[in-house]
């Protein structure tokens, strides 16, 4: 095992080219431009992100290493599926297989590669269906029609597998249509190599399927799983905010508590772990996430 343990980092053989990075690193583009610091459009800011140590946590747990996360709040529509979002649509306008102003992009979601994928198509010219399950957070539908993607949910008793069944079933009523679908496709995991540097059950992490492997994950890069509950992850979210002032969301409590638990192994005193938090927590406030303090707020009285 090395000095440090890093997850979505770049190494110095995966850099793009640097006209292909040209406008991909967020604020320190604009910030080193020799002309005026405005971004063209909001894809301009889609890249960079920064790094924050979580002193407390690490103290209050008794870990001896570093625990470190990569804030993806700081993208423009504030989760990590902006890199993907971007990136598929690119790479399928590079491919021919989609046009702006002509093709109708559908996508099955949890919410934030949605919510990414209508603000490229926004800027692009494309019709947007987000196809997500019912009773997932309502503020990720909010904003996906208030972005103005149109939105059909499905019944989150059949899971992935109804998305799909619904999107295939849009597709042969749409002509012109195209789903990138990112289970499948590799610019997805190639954009966070250019950009960012057990047995499953059912669970409320949104954005994470239960026992699903998606067909581009490279199980060969993987050295275990460290599996954690729903009830660990929602609790290590409240965490993050009471004691880092962090406001995340679910499935960035659930990488912290696993992080804890591969620091407190006596061969990673003195190490760097670094995880991601992929979305803020605003996004879940109607979610189970932010239940106790929905109540509180409920019954308060003047």
């Amino acid at each position: 095992m090395g000095e440090e343990i890093k997850h979505g980092e770049e190494g110095p053989d995966m850099a793009a080219p640097e006209e292909e990075e040209q406008g991909r690193k967020g604020i320190p583009s604009l910030l080193s431009s020799s002309e005026e610091n405005i971004a063209s459009n909001i894809t301009q800011l889609i890249g960079w992100t920064p790094l924050v140590e979580m002193k407390n946590i690490a103290k209050n747990e008794g870990v001896q290493a570093r625990l470190v996360g990569k804030m993806e709040a700081y993208q423009p529509l504030c989760s990590v599926k902006d890199r993907s979002a971007l990136r598929m649509i690119e790479d399928a306008e590079e491919k021919g297989l989609i046009i702006p102003g002509v093709t109708t992009l559908i996508e099955p979601t949890s919410g934030n590669l949605g919510i990414g994928l209508v603000l490229v198509a926004v800027q692009k010219g494309y019709r947007f269906i987000a196809v997500m399950p019912a009773k997932y957070s309502l503020d990720k539908q909010m904003l996906l029609r208030f972005l103005g993607a149109e939105l059909i949910l499905t019944d989150p008793a059949i899971g992935f597998n109804g998305m799909m069944d619904k999107v295939e079933e849009l597709m042969k009523s749409i002509p012109n249509s195209h789903c990138l679908n990112q289970v499948t496709n590799p610019a997805n995991p190639e954009a966070h190599f250019k950009w960012t540097g057990g047995s499953p059950g059912p669970h409320k992490i949104q954005g994470t399927g239960a026992g699903f492997i998606p067909e581009i994950l490279d199980k060969s890069v993987i050295d275990e799983v460290v599996t954690v509950s729903t009830e660990e992850s929602m609790a290590m979210a409240r965490r993050l905010a009471k004691e880092e002032g962090l406001l995340v969301g679910i499935s960035s409590g659930a990488n912290v508590a696993a992080c804890i638990k591969i620091a407190a192994r006596e061969e990673n005193k003195g190490k760097m772990i670094v995880t991601m938090f992929p979305s803020g927590g605003e996004r879940y406030m109607n979610s189970d996430l932010f239940a106790p303090v929905r109540e509180e707020c409920d019954n308060m009285t003047f």
